[in-house]
């Protein structure tokens, strides 16, 4: 155990793991990995967690929490502890989205091959059970995502580049089976945008979307 008490990992009333990765003695080394295995209501949180959150006022080991809270009392009990000793309490709540912090992967797109990797994780991560139909809808799928996306990094305002943008955009393409001239709000923009720009990224993946989407 290392002589400050908050130097330690609290394991029970007496017993502590020490922090700091050279013990005085090295045959009581120990890497600092604990499992602690308890039913429900048998004071895991209680007796492990809370007490081991609530010592965060170590100078000499500051460290970054990440806790799982599924019944949201956590937070509420020891929330305003770690604020007042110095911490940013950030909230990832999937039930009540209005309680969440929120990420944007848009705002981490740096170059062509971002965007890509960020279609291929949506569509990835948004297909149904089984296996697919004609890949031929997938391919086109992806285009007009890639498109879109290139689009609103390169082209619109920093607080526009996010999915409920996207989100508009996909709302606004209405096509016309009886007028094949029809020209939707996109396909507007992307015209404009090839006038200006006819090599940009967005607009030749755009072309290619409007390529397949004329085969069928």
């Amino acid at each position: 155990m290392a002589p400050k008490f908050e130097d330690n990992i609290i394991l029970t009333k007496t017993e502590r793991l020490m922090m700091s990765n050279r013990p005085p003695d090295p045959k009581n080394a120990r890497n600092k990995n604990v499992l602690v295995v308890g039913g429900s209501g048998s004071g895991k949180t209680r007796f492990f967690i809370k007490p081991n959150l609530l010592q965060c006022d170590s100078k000499n080991f500051p460290v970054s929490f990440v806790v799982t809270d599924p019944k949201g009392s956590i937070g509420v009990e020891c929330g305003e502890a770690l604020l007042k000793h110095g911490y940013k309490l950030k909230f990832f709540n999937t039930i009540n989205f209005s309680k969440s912090m929120r990420y944007n992967p848009m705002a981490y797109i740096h170059s062509e091959k971002d965007i890509l990797k960020l279609v291929t994780a949506l569509m990835t991560n948004t297909k149904g059970e089984g296996q697919g139909g004609d890949p031929f809808w997938d391919k086109a799928e992806r285009l007009l995502l890639v498109s879109l996306i290139a689009y609103l990094h390169y082209e619109a305002p920093v607080e526009e580049q996010n999915f409920a943008t996207l989100l508009e955009m996909l709302n606004t393409m209405q096509v016309s089976e009886d007028d094949e001239t029809y020209q939707n709000p996109v396909d507007l923009l992307f015209e404009d945008l090839g006038k200006k720009k006819p090599k940009s990224f967005a607009v030749r993946q755009y072309k290619l979307y409007k390529l397949a989407a004329g085969v069928t």
